[in-house]
């Protein structure tokens, strides 16, 4: 079984809760038992994530040649130059290490998103922009590291698809279903294929 959900804000991508911390966890969010997310996303962060029972499905999405693309909706603090964009594209370093050249591009109609809760931060004199970053790496906090490097900090981030799978629009913050088989053929992860490899 694979389930997507739409993580949102202020919920951790675990069962466990951390000590001290005023996140919730997805153990709030009715989900089967016996599942476990396949990667993460941060506290701050919303949108797509999996959920499976399946131990080797962590394995062939994460697997670097397989190119399980992520794709980011981020708004961002200012309006992103073309320079700044061109960064992006051609890799940041950050921690050390340049990142991996990815997709960068500001969005063009900008998305109408529903406001978040709690909403963002906003400054009367500073517009805001939402751009899209299709990335193959996950490193710690990257794609708010990246945005930061070139001047213009993440102020909101959503997870839109992984592999040729997108976040359905009508799954509401906080829900979450299970896959069709259709689906899982989009991620490779088709039933056939999850019975050979267990």
């Amino acid at each position: 079984m694979i389930i997507l959900l739409n993580k949102p804000y202020g919920v951790l991508s675990q069962f466990t809760p951390e000590p001290g911390s005023a996140f919730t966890t997805l153990a709030a969010l009715g989900l089967p038992p016996n599942v476990y997310p396949v990667g993460r996303l941060d506290a701050d962060s919303e949108g797509m994530l999996l959920l499976s029972d399946e131990p080797s499905l962590t394995t062939r999405l994460h697997d670097p040649e397989r190119g399980h693309e992520r794709v980011y909706h981020v708004q961002v603090e200012g309006l992103p130059s073309a320079d700044a964009m061109r960064q992006l594209a051609e890799g940041i370093i950050i921690q050390g290490r340049r990142t991996l050249p990815c997709s960068a591009n500001i969005l063009d109609p900008q998305p109408t998103i529903p406001d978040r809760d709690p909403p963002i931060r906003q400054r009367k004199n500073i517009p805001t922009t939402w751009i899209e970053l299709a990335l193959r790496e996950g490193r710690n906090r990257q794609v708010r590291r990246m945005t930061a490097a070139v001047g213009h900090p993440t102020l909101r981030l959503l997870r839109v698809r992984i592999g040729a799978l997108r976040l359905d629009a009508s799954l509401a913050p906080g829900h979450w279903r299970v896959l069709t088989d259709a689906e899982r053929q989009l991620l490779g992860a088709s039933r056939k294929a999850t019975r050979e490899t267990t």
